[in-house]
Parts: structure tokens; sequence; C-alpha cells
């Protein structure tokens, strides 16, 4: 209240009124949307990401194994990190919900529009970063495992190379001699190089997550 209320009895009723329209303005009757907003984009973009990554890795880890089925359950790893995105969303969709308080049996709002813009940021930073993440986790993994299975069965991406049926023809263990490079050698840095790319990939949605935790919890209750 302004300090007029407290010295001056004739104000009391003018002092009410301005106090009943500065809440009025701190929690809209709006304002829970905004939060419920921030609920969805957590969960409906970090799984759009996850569906993203999972399309792209999924569809090149099938083509691969029809040529080197021995490198399907390897290369699965793009497919599992993908999916781990959606989980990211669901966590920071539920804190934000239970976070959300609903309004009295007086129709008195305690949700201050201060709560929803914080709750609506945290469900954007973990939506947003998920579905980035998914991309980028879906390309990679899509490139990565079809160079895994090329060098596996030796296919040629150029078009004047010798086609070789049939499967691999490159032994699965070293079996040259030294100074030599088997393709399970090859097949391997290819790998290794994916996954590097894929766990870095998968840290852009763990960053938004935790942006997201840390803001859920900026909350104004509007009668305290």
């Amino acid at each position: 209240r302004h300090l007029s209320c407290y010295f001056l009895s004739t104000h009391e009723e003018s002092c009410t009124m301005e106090d009943d329209e500065a809440v009025n303005a701190l929690c809209p009757s709006w304002a829970i949307s905004v939060g419920y907003l921030g609920v969805a984009s957590a969960a409906c973009l970090s799984n759009w990401g996850s569906a993203w990554g999972t399309w792209k890795a999924g569809v090149s880890l099938l083509h691969t194994g029809i040529r080197h089925p021995s490198s399907v359950m390897k290369n699965v790893i793009p497919v599992v990190m993908a999916g781990v995105i959606g989980i990211y969303g669901l966590i920071v969709a539920v804190i934000l919900a239970q976070s959300i308080s609903k309004p009295s049996n007086d129709r008195e709002n305690s949700y201050s529009i201060y709560t929803g813009m914080a709750h609506l940021c945290a469900g954007l930073a973990c939506g947003i970063s998920g579905l980035a993440a998914g991309g980028c986790i879906g390309i990679v993994g899509d490139h990565g495992v079809r160079a895994v299975g090329y060098r596996a069965s030796q296919i040629s991406l150029f078009p004047s190379s010798t086609e070789k049926a049939g499967y691999s023809n490159i032994p699965d263990q070293d079996l040259g001699g030294e100074g030599e490079i088997s393709g399970s050698e090859d097949q391997n840095k290819l790998f290794v190089g994916m996954l590097i790319m894929l766990i870095f990939s998968e840290a852009l949605a763990l960053y938004g997550l935790i942006v997201a935790l840390i803001v859920s919890q900026h909350a104004y209750v509007c009668g305290e």
C-alpha cells in the first residue's frame, strides 16, 4: 500500500482499490495460459527433436543393415541418444505443470505473470534446445552410420569405382602384417568420431534442461 494509507484513514477505500488493481496487473487471469504454453513447448518441441533424430538415424541404420547386418546393434546408439531428448522435455513439462497453481474458490488468482513468463522461458529453453540437438543427432547419425556401413561393405561413393557385391570383403579382425590397417580399424575410427559428435550434440539438450530447471524455480505468488 501507499504511505498515505497508513496515515490517512480517509483514503482507505481508494488504497484498497489501488491494491486490487495492482494484484490484477501482476496476476491476470490469462497468466496461467502462458505457463501452460511453456509446458506444451517443453514437451512438444523436445519430442519433435527426438522424432526427427530417430527418423534420420533410424532410416540410415536400416539401410546399412541390409549389407552389413553385424553393425546394426553398434550403430543403434544415435537412435537411443535421440530418444533421450524426449525424456528431457517430459521432465521439464511435469515440473512446470506441478508448479502452476489453480485459482481459489473465491476466483482469486495467485499465479503471477512473472511466474508464467519464467515457466514459458523454461519450456522454450528445453524445447528448442532439444529440437536443435535432435536434428543434429539425426544428421550426424545418418551420415555416420552410412559411412561406417560403406567402409564395412567396401562401397565407393564414386560411380567410376568397381562395385563389390555381397557382404564385406574386409576382415572383421586385423589379419595383416605390421603397419597395415584393417577394415575393422577403419570402422572403429569412423565410429569413435561419430560417437564424439553425438555426445556433444546431446549436450545441447542437456544445457537447455539445466537452464530450464533453474529458471522454473523463479516464482512470485500474489497475495504473499
